[in-house]
């Protein structure tokens, strides 16, 4: 799947979110615990963590006795981590481009990054190149679909759907057609006590940057009365339901 991706827009955009983002990435932590668990044993391994964001799965992989380098895009981001000391090394790069050498690390991680590539085969590709023989890739994604309840609720509105387009399971598996992948399908719905609180969530991680830009969309007291009215819910509230791929790639 190709798109057209302002990645120095994206990094200005996780690097606005960057202060408040652990307290919004729930749906980041959920999604990387269980990408974690698809991962094989190993000890003191050259780890990436491709997109690290605030560098929460960097120190996770520090904590088990690896050596990680955290890479992002925003020099904000990678304040943050290095603050927290979570990685060895810290380098600002683009996943499309990484600046390392071949086969430089036994895992290459990359939880919830690889959406903002322009290029997702070529992403995939690098992850793959800079992966020992033996190594794995580890990553996860957003698929087609995701946040049904945002896209529904602008719709009710007659409002353009303030989401970027997303890969179908098919379009990822053909994005990495050469390697040894296996791709496990996921679903996470979280919940919140108001549509703002939810609107917030995707502020506050980033997730709300819009590749063609935000023409038309404003969001007065008027419109947020509105969406609160048809924004889907349930007894916990109101609800994000990000369908996800979680992808591992075994490097021959």
């Amino acid at each position: 799947m190709l798109q057209t991706v302002d990645k120095q827009a994206v990094a200005v955009a996780f690097g606005r979110a960057a202060t408040c983002y652990n307290q919004h990435a729930e749906l980041q932590r959920q999604c990387g615990e269980r990408l974690m668990a698809l991962a094989r044993s190993g000890s003191a391994m050259q780890v990436l963590d491709a997109g690290c964001g605030t560098g929460w799965f960097s120190q996770r992989w520090q904590q088990n006795g690896h050596r990680v380098t955290a890479l992002d895009l925003s020099a904000e981001m990678l304040r943050q981590a290095e603050a927290s000391a979570v990685a060895t090394d810290y380098r600002q790069g683009d996943i499309e481009a990484l600046p390392f050498a071949d086969a430089s690390f036994d895992r290459c991680w990359s939880n919830l990054a690889v959406q903002w590539c322009s290029d997702l085969k070529q992403g995939l590709s690098e992850l793959y190149r800079v992966t020992r023989p033996g190594g794995q890739v580890l990553f996860s994604t957003l698929e087609a679909g995701a946040l049904p309840e945002v896209a529904s609720a602008w719709r009710a509105l007659g409002a353009v759907v303030p989401l970027n387009p997303q890969p179908t399971v098919d379009e990822i598996a053909r994005a990495g057609c050469k390697t040894a992948m296996q791709l496990h399908r996921l679903t996470l719905t979280l919940a919140y006590p108001d549509a703002l609180s939810a609107l917030r969530s995707l502020k506050g991680t980033g997730v709300s940057h819009l590749h063609q830009g935000r023409a038309g969309i404003v969001l007065n007291r008027q419109r947020l009365e509105q969406l609160e009215q048809v924004w889907s819910r349930d007894e916990r509230g109101y609800l994000l339901s990000w369908k996800l791929i979680l992808g591992v790639i075994e490097r021959e």
